[in-house]
């Protein structure tokens, strides 16, 4: 597990979201040997709840995600699966 990208990632949304829940799993394992893995992007699986994701669809709450993982997304992280939880 990559510990100071999994705790840069968590800066990074809870600067931008200010989340009330926010656990972020690496699921690399489950991807090795993946053109993605290979090159030493993570995936990830990310539980958040924020008050900004009130009155947005789904998608406009996983783009939200997306967006503040975005200088990630260029080099540090192959794939995001995003679960909204809460309200």
């Amino acid at each position: 597990m990559n510990a100071s990208r999994i705790q840069l990632m968590h800066k990074l949304l809870t600067t931008a979201l200010q989340p009330e829940s926010c656990e972020i799993i690496d699921e690399g394992h489950l991807h090795i040997g993946h053109e993605g893995a290979r090159g030493g992007r993570g995936h990830y699986r990310i539980r958040i709840a924020s008050p900004r994701f009130s009155g947005l669809t789904r998608i406009a709450q996983h783009r939200l995600v997306y967006d503040a993982l975005a200088e990630l997304m260029v080099d540090e992280i192959h794939a995001v699966s995003v679960e909204v939880v809460g309200k």
